[in-house]
């Protein structure tokens, strides 16, 4: 019996997670425990990176058979193997790697944007395409480091500053970078109040930064309903692969603005969408486990995703430095920034930068037209890579 009781002892202390554990995965918990940090203390993209914080803390315990990344790397899914033997965020990120997540994420985007500003300005769709420049150029820069088409691809679309269609194009294209990429994606996102603004002063003048555009006109409710059906189509037509992403964005929209299924927008906004951000986010953070994370291609995604996100950033606002000077003044510079697609928070920053110079400045609604443009413009780059390397 004493036999038996040593036995049992001897088993439970070495399968403990404190005889197993890696250095690599107490530098991975430490790393999860500061992105938790962040998004309690400081406020950065809280109700995100608190879950993938805590996603990365769970799949870097030893031996808890959460989560096995190796299921999912390679180019078929042994869905057998996953339902048998995986683990709870196995099952749960099947949901990331089908691809159910991220468009569920843009239906309640949809639900919640309004496109007035869009509609009364449409030049704003110009200042969303141009900061999407980041994501090309961030591509063309990943190649030249060496890293395959398909990470390129997804390294580059982090500069559209939108984490769901990182997602989206990472778990097709490089699952193994999954957990790097959206790290680096939403990391990003949460600075976009720290990032743009050097770049935002150091494109403008304070003459430009001070011009006061002229209030948008009014749009009919028959507008708002008629634009995302009419997006959908275009867009949707000439890029097929974008119309997961851009069919729920706006059939979240139409459903906003019909009016008549107050219900279901509800529901979209709130219980669908928290409950898809918790999956969403805790199996995204899972992938983040120390034998993936901690590679040189990891510093490598950091820096290229921040040069991806600036030069978004960059390109939106000297297209409004064109705008500017084409309207002969009628156009601040600073909306252009706004073209990524972190919405609201880099229309927010335009504001603010407006108001340091000219306190009576108000930008808002007018960054809102290239801020939400940019979701648009990033999903239907997200459609392009992924038509092209899919």
């Amino acid at each position: 019996m004493f036999e038996v009781f040593l036995d049992s002892v001897s088993r439970l202390v070495s399968a403990s997670g404190f005889l197993n554990v890696d250095w690599r995965q107490l530098v991975m918990i430490g790393i999860a425990c500061f992105l938790a940090y962040l998004a309690i203390a400081k406020g950065y993209e809280p109700l995100l990176l608190l879950s993938i914080a805590f996603g990365m803390l769970l799949t870097n315990i030893p031996n808890n058979g959460l989560f096995h990344m190796d299921f999912f790397v390679g180019n078929s899914i042994d869905y057998g193997q996953v339902l048998h033997d995986g683990g709870l965020l196995d099952i749960l990120y099947l949901g990331v790697k089908l691809g159910i997540y991220p468009p569920l994420i843009f239906l309640g985007i949809g639900t919640m944007t309004d496109f007035g500003p869009l509609i009364a300005n449409p030049k704003s769709f110009l200042l969303g395409a141009a900061a999407q420049l980041g994501i090309f150029i961030a591509f063309v820069g990943a190649l030249l480091l060496g890293f395959s088409p398909e990470e390129a691809a997804s390294i580059g679309i982090i500069g559209g500053a939108d984490g769901p269609t990182a997602i989206l194009v990472t778990k097709t294209l490089a699952p193994h970078l999954l957990g790097s990429i959206a790290v680096a994606a939403y990391s990003y996102m949460a600075l976009v109040p720290v990032i743009q603004p050097p770049i935002m002063k150091a494109l403008t003048t304070k003459k430009e930064r001070a011009v006061k555009m002229d209030q948008l006109r009014p749009v009919s409710r028959t507008e708002k309903i008629i634009f995302p059906i009419v997006v959908t189509l275009v867009v949707c037509f000439m890029v097929p692969d974008s119309t997961p992403l851009i069919g729920m964005l706006m059939l979240g929209n139409l459903m906003k603005e019909s009016g008549v299924v107050d219900r279901l927008v509800k529901t979209a906004q709130n219980e669908l969408m928290n409950i898809i951000t918790i999956f969403l986010g805790i199996t995204v953070g899972a992938t983040a486990s120390y034998d993936y994370f901690l590679t040189p291609k990891t510093l490598g995604i950091l820096i290229m995703g921040l040069a991806a996100f600036c030069i978004g950033s960059a390109g939106g606002v000297l297209l409004g430095k064109l705008m500017y000077i084409v309207t002969k003044g009628k156009v601040n510079p600073l909306i252009g920034s706004a073209g990524v697609s972190a919405v609201p928070m880099a229309a927010r920053v335009s504001q603010k930068v407006g108001a340091e110079t000219d306190p009576t400045n108000f930008l808002l609604m007018h960054a809102m037209g290239p801020n939400v443009a940019g979701v648009i413009g990033s999903a239907v780059a997200a459609g392009v890579l992924l038509s092209i390397y899919a």
